[in-house]
């Protein structure tokens, strides 16, 4: 017997960013899980073989139920980002929810050494990348009846609340996701269109190796 959560994701279309590793990863397989017999995943990620194989293994788990449009996107590129909405295909064009997970991080360095493209991967990608996808997705989602449907999913963190030494830039983009997202929820309070904030501690994903600058013995340090 199908759960609510099934039932509510009945023919919906979900567009994951980040979705080639970590949570992002994640969550495409338990969108795909929760919804077997009828959901759209849209699934987006520098790293497109990654991609690949995580869409041929959600088909060869659960069959063609689940319909996937895996495409390469750089979030932290704007003329990249209109052109992935405008050439989406007429099939997957009516996004139902957006999971914002795509996020960067890179080296531990203090105020005054923080590299300055560090600060502006960092802030292109956590914060105006995560913006410009959400106004898009809002023109689809604010056209919809009675005032507009959709459902919006943040990855912010507990760096965003928390701020530490050697990640304040980092901090300081999910400080801002977290303003950005608080003042939407203001701003669409009289719509169907719920916000929705998810701020994780510390989860052994790639990212930190990411950050190590692939060296993962550094990494696995993090979670001793």
């Amino acid at each position: 017997m199908p759960t609510n959560a099934a039932k509510n994701l009945y023919g919906k279309t979900v567009l994951i960013t980040g979705a080639s590793s970590g949570i992002g990863r994640s969550c495409a397989f338990e969108f795909a899980h929760t919804s077997p017999q009828s959901i759209k995943l849209i699934l987006t990620a520098r790293r497109a073989d990654r991609l690949h194989d995580i869409s041929k293994q959600i088909t060869s788990e659960l069959g063609d139920g689940v319909k996937i449009h895996a495409v390469r996107l750089d979030v932290s590129e704007p003329d990249e980002v209109s052109r992935f909405w405008q050439d989406l295909p007429e099939d997957f064009k009516s996004v139902d929810v957006l999971v914002n997970n795509a996020g960067f991080m890179s080296g531990y360095e203090r105020a005054p050494e923080i590299p300055n493209q560090v600060i502006e991967d960092v802030w292109a990608t956590n914060v105006t990348g995560l913006i410009q996808m959400t106004q898009e997705f809002l023109k689809i989602a604010k056209g919809r009846s009675e005032g507009g449907k959709g459902d919006v999913i943040m990855l912010g963190s507990i760096a965003g609340r928390e701020a530490y030494p050697g990640g304040s830039i980092y901090c300081a983009s999910k400080a801002a996701v977290r303003a950005f997202t608080e003042a939407l929820r203001k701003e669409l309070i009289d719509t169907r269109i719920r916000v929705i904030t998810v701020d994780p501690g510390q989860v052994l994903t790639e990212f930190t190796v990411i950050r190590n600058k692939g060296d993962k013995a550094s990494a696995d340090k993090v979670y001793e």
